[in-house]
């Protein structure tokens, strides 16, 4: 007998997309689902004939599906496990670890940057734990601003999509400006605009022929940031006992005037934005997960790494630093891209006798800063993309590559990010200074946004009779650990402007260039929302089964998966029994 709980999904799934606006075309202006699903190209799944002998079922090929899911979907998921688990242990690892950790413990002491760094870096799990619940339920590329467009209003997909975009964008213009800074160290007498350029010609260079392209370098600059951190743990924890450097530290610099709690809980709240910058980038595992080849289960496992890699790289890397440099050393606070020497990182291997330790530090810097650059053009490429397959972005961006690569997205996005970086060059960086101002907060409301539609997408998924169990991933400590992240991150993006009001005297300018990026985040908002009038999504509406493992169109689909579907199954099946005992009464009678 056929599985008549399947057919019944398809004919679901089928009339569905009747009812729904074609793909491809900006959606009408009450539509309350923007998305464009990677198995939309298929008009038939199912067709039924009916005739006096019952219905005949015909079924495409999966192959031929989801050869017709790559032909209209574009992007490929060729992403394995090596790559998920490397980008996403080594994507939080650059500049912010490296260079501005000393920062933190200037601020607050090795005490309060080591609370810090361990109380966000729960947040930060708790955050991935949201996105790595959706993301396995849904992959789909250009995640965050999808969710949020399907669960809450698209108004705010748009406005999310779009300050996402230009963040990264921004990111990726900072990157080219250090790259030059950096390599200035090696050859002074070379314009660092040559090697800011090259740069950006390498990034053009792996982004452009294939997501694996991408996807290859990310996994060695990984590694050879997660083997540099390793390093620099089992050196340091040899030196803060005696064994390097001929000085016994222990706990002394815990034990120094002002430590270990430096300013108190004020010194705490001041080194959590510079905590937050630090590990922004972590979501990319969202984004990846629309090209990883099978993403139920690798990013499940990526998503459990997140624990580990924040409590060994980011917890134990302060607490080091923290025992062996005071936080009253004057040099945390002058490093830079252009003076690596001063940096934390360099400063320990210096005290372990390690002399060339700044040109290794400079070396670790430029593989950094060529990492993030590479991350960060490909969240901007696949995130406008993403906005135009939604119709919040010229349609010209979505077209892909046979490779799969949005050609025209990377083009603009890598286009803007190297003008930024250009204007730099211009007088006293004025207006390379303000534009990066509004990219500001971005990241943090990005995080907001992913902690939102994770709250609204359980909601839906309940109220619309699914099982919590049926989901391959479940957040850790759900509804608390997504409210807890939205309270956190609202006191961080409202409260990291707070010195502009210290001294007892107002700073119009730190507090214009510490909130300028909120109300473009709320006038994007409200262009889309009173421009396409978008509505509010109820979580009965919520379009939760399209681009998951649920529905039967997607290359994700997991048959059997859905208790739901199991269970229509066997109300279709008994209905068919006692249909077919009917007609085998009436038979019997009539004979």
């Amino acid at each position: 007998m056929r599985d008549l709980g399947a057919i019944f999904a398809r004919r679901q799934s089928k009339r569905h997309r009747h009812q729904s606006t074609p793909p491809l075309v900006a959606q009408d202006d009450n539509t309350q689902s923007h998305s464009v699903s990677a198995g939309h190209g298929i008009d038939e799944i199912v067709e039924i004939s009916e005739d006096a002998t019952g219905s005949e079922v015909k079924e495409n090929d999966q192959v031929e599906a989801a050869a017709s899911q790559t032909k209209v979907h574009g992007l490929k998921r060729s992403l394995s496990a090596r790559h998920l688990s490397f980008i996403s242990l080594g994507g939080t690892l650059g500049t912010g670890l490296f260079i501005s950790a000393g920062t933190s413990l200037a601020t607050a002491g090795p005490g309060g940057a080591l609370v810090s760094y361990a109380f966000l870096g729960g947040i930060v799990f708790f955050l991935m734990s949201s996105l790595g619940e959706m993301a396995t339920f849904m992959p789909i590329a250009g995640s965050f601003n999808e969710y949020s467009s399907r669960f809450a209003d698209p108004a705010i997909g748009f406005a999310l999509g779009w300050n996402y975009w230009f963040n990264y964008v921004c990111v990726t213009a900072s990157e080219l400006v250090a790259a030059g800074i950096v390599m200035r160290n090696y050859l002074p007498h070379v314009n660092g605009v040559v090697w800011s350029m090259i740069s950006a010609a390498i990034l053009l260079g792996l982004n452009l022929f294939s997501v694996r392209g991408y996807a290859e370098a990310e996994f060695w600059f990984a590694a050879i940031k997660v083997v540099t951190v390793i390093v620099f743990i089992i050196v340091g924890i040899v030196v803060a006992a005696g064994g390097l450097g001929n000085h016994t530290y222990g706990v002394e610099n815990w034990k120094i005037e002002g430590a270990p709690f430096h300013d108190g809980v004020p010194g705490v709240l001041a080194t959590l934005v510079l905590t937050g910058y630090a590990f922004q980038g972590t979501e990319v595992v969202g984004i990846i997960a629309g090209e990883a080849a099978d993403p139920v289960r690798t990013v499940p496992k990526a998503i459990r790494q997140v624990f580990w890699r924040i409590l060994l790289f980011y917890v134990s890397c302060i607490f080091i630093i923290g025992l062996i440099i005071p936080y009253n050393d004057p040099s945390l606070v002058n490093a830079s891209t252009d003076n690596i020497g001063q940096s934390p990182f360099a400063m320990v291997f210096s005290k372990a006798g390690l002399k060339p330790a700044a040109d290794v530090m400079n070396a670790i810097i430029l593989t950094t800063v060529l990492s993030a650059g590479n991350s960060c053009i490909y969240i901007a490429t696949r995130t406008l993309w993403n906005l135009a397959m939604h119709g919040q972005a010229p349609a010209v961006f979505r077209k892909v590559t046979k490779s799969g690569i949005p050609m025209y997205s990377l083009g603009l996005s890598l286009s803007i990010a190297t003008a930024i970086f250009l204007l730099s060059l211009i007088g006293n960086q004025v207006v390379y200074t303000w534009i990066l101002s509004l990219a500001g907060v971005t990241g943090f409301v990005s995080w907001l946004g992913i902690a939102f539609s994770h709250i609204r997408f359980r909601g839906a998924y309940v109220r619309q009779g699914f099982d919590v169990k049926d989901l391959p991933y479940k957040s850790v400590l759900y509804p608390f650990g997504p409210s807890l992240c939205l309270v956190v991150i609202t006191v961080i993006v409202f409260g990291q402007g707070w010195p502009s009001f210290a001294g007892g005297s107002f700073h119009a300018k730190t507090f214009v260039t510490s909130y300028v990026s909120i109300p473009v985040t709320v006038a994007l908002y409200l262009f889309w929302k009173f421009g396409k009038k978008t509505k509010w999504v109820r979580l009965e509406d919520a379009d939760i089964v399209r681009d998951s493992i649920f529905d039967p169109t997607s290359d994700v689909y997991a048959p059997g998966r859905n208790s739901r579907e199991t269970r229509s199954h066997l109300v279709l099946l008994t209905s068919s029994q006692d249909s077919m005992a009917s007609v085998a009464t009436g038979v019997k009678l009539c004979t």
